[in-house]
């Protein structure tokens, strides 16, 4: 099948010089970045462009179609931006740090909320602590866009390959293989749901193809192909969670998507509501075509809970807001998706999100300077769009990361540049500061919980200024020592699993 690629997602720009104007660096960090970053082949500029030349080609798969279609616009107009912002001798602060590197470039949670590495001890934290500043090099700059003195990468221009996944697996496979076979992409962006992540890892996997994804999810990639650099359990159940059985009591509910991202985080809300003095007292997993819930919504309504987790993903799903707040099903909620990525605050009329809390790494109303100079960007280029999710919000600092990890590398050879990507790098994102932890290929993140009211607005009681993406770090993942190509699971973890093997009933 032809892959099209349309006009208007082909982005133009002068060539420049290949100098990147980086933060510098002083003190704790820099002697960190100075004593843990890899050694990398000495190239010229003239070498670089001699070995390699025409565009640095971005393979991008996203849904702009079907049923996932709410996600994919947003993502491929992130790409767009970064894209048109590279091309024009533009990047975000930061740069490599070293293994070290977590804090160097911002605050951090004094007491983050995780569990102990032998397995014992829980510390639950209402707000993630006094920040602490002993690690901190500088504090954020507001202004986090600035000259990179290279238009495009390395002096050659940033091409964006994008075709249309049509939410459908089968499809992504068939594209993922066009886009590094044939059209050779030097970096392959793609995936909004699970499923189409496992759909063409193994196709990333036996062609050593460099891949990111961006999304939210479920935690547990181990791949030294693939990066994630969206949030995961760890940073959004257990903080959501936390809240919740604090705020409104001990009994929760789960309504999930029925793959693989919605029966994993449903497992780790079972498994860790009763570290906190909750518990899961009835779950359902929903095939992503079903679009009315009557029948679950008075399961809910007989089973009583203090809580709704609730894991909907796509525009079949999202009709469970509305259905429930005409329903009278008035319960608190919480997500690790709803409200940041699908925008149903906005989407639809109020009370219908009322009571949505989620422990977001990222959505549009975060109220800094930082983010309204990103938005006020977006909207200058995209002036009808809707919504900004964090899903975009990660493919835009992803795409400005690559470009950065070029550079330092000298050459788009993929092999090369996972090796820069390891360095352990912090940008300066619009959520915040994001630090790439180069043996487990994920983020840390600033962690904000987002509360929807009656009105349908938006407020972040509460924050977590920086909470790793430990949990593969505690089952001893080290892809920089030890090369992987799996996903783990909660059950696979001795410390979780005691928890998994009581699950609570399902109606």
């Amino acid at each position: 099948m032809a892959t099209q690629i349309p006009k208007e997602l082909e982005t133009q720009a002068e060539s420049g010089q290949a100098v990147e104007r980086r933060t510098v660096v002083q003190g704790i960090g820099a002697a960190v970045a100075a004593t843990a970053l890899p050694k990398f082949g000495v190239m010229t500029r003239s070498t670089a462009l001699a070995a390699e030349s025409g565009p640095v080609k971005i393979g991008f798969i996203e849904d702009y179609s079907g049923n996932l279609s709410v996600y994919g616009l947003q993502k491929l107009h992130a790409a767009q931006l970064a894209i048109k912002e590279i091309n024009e001798g533009k990047t975000l602060k930061g740069g490599p740090v070293g293994a070290g590197g977590l804090g160097a470039e911002a605050n951090f949670a004094g007491k983050p909320p995780t569990i102990g590495i032998q397995g014992t001890g829980l510390p639950v934290v209402n707000d993630g602590g006094p920040k602490d500043h002993k690690d901190v090099v500088f504090a954020e700059d507001e202004d986090v866009l600035i000259d990179s003195g290279d238009k495009g990468i390395l002096g050659r221009e940033v091409q964006l390959i994008a075709p249309d996944g049509q939410s459908n697996n089968a499809l992504w496979q068939q594209l993922a293989r066009r886009l590094i076979q044939q059209d050779k992409v030097d970096v392959l962006v793609a995936g909004f749901a699970s499923a189409e992540r496992e759909a063409i890892r193994p196709i990333v996997d036996r062609a050593k193809q460099l891949y990111f994804y961006t999304n939210q999810y479920e935690g547990g990639v181990a791949d030294a192909n693939t990066f994630c650099t969206g949030p995961v359990c760890e940073q959004q159940v257990i903080p959501g969670v936390s809240y919740m059985v604090e705020k409104f009591g001990p009994r929760g509910y789960t309504i999930a998507a029925d793959y693989n991202f919605g029966q994993l985080t449903a497992a780790w809300t079972r498994a860790f509501a009763p570290l906190v003095g909750g518990e899961i007292i009835g779950e359902e997993f929903i095939p992503l075509s079903v679009s009315e819930f009557s029948t679950v919504i008075a399961r809910i309504q007989q089973a009583k809970p203090d809580w709704v987790m609730t894991l909907l993903v796509g525009q079949n799903q999202h009709n469970y807001y509305p259905q429930a707040a005409a329903a009278g099903l008035r319960l608190p909620m919480v997500s690790t998706v709803n409200m940041a990525q699908g925008y149903e605050h906005r989407r639809f009329k109020p009370p219908s999100l009322a009571g949505m809390h989620n422990a977001i790494q990222y959505q549009m109303e975060v109220p800094t300077n930082r983010n309204r100079a990103f938005v006020k960007r977006w909207m200058a280029m995209f002036p009808n769009d809707q919504y900004i999710g964090e899903m975009a919000q990660n493919t835009y600092f992803t795409i400005h990361l690559y470009a950065k990890a070029v550079r330092l590398a000298g050459t788009t050879d993929q092999q090369q540049v996972k090796k820069a990507l390891e360095s352990g790098w912090t940008i300066e994102a619009p959520e915040g500061a994001v630090f790439l932890e180069p043996g487990t290929h994920h983020c840390a993140h600033y962690i904000r919980l987002a509360v929807c009211d009656e009105n349908h607005n938006v407020s972040f009681p509460r924050s977590w200024p920086m909470i790793q993406a430990w949990w593969l770090q505690r089952l001893g993942v080290n892809l920089i020592r030890h090369p992987e190509y799996k996903q783990y699971v909660p059950d696979e973890d001795p410390y979780f699993a005691m928890f998994l093997k009581n699950k609570s009933k399902k109606t």
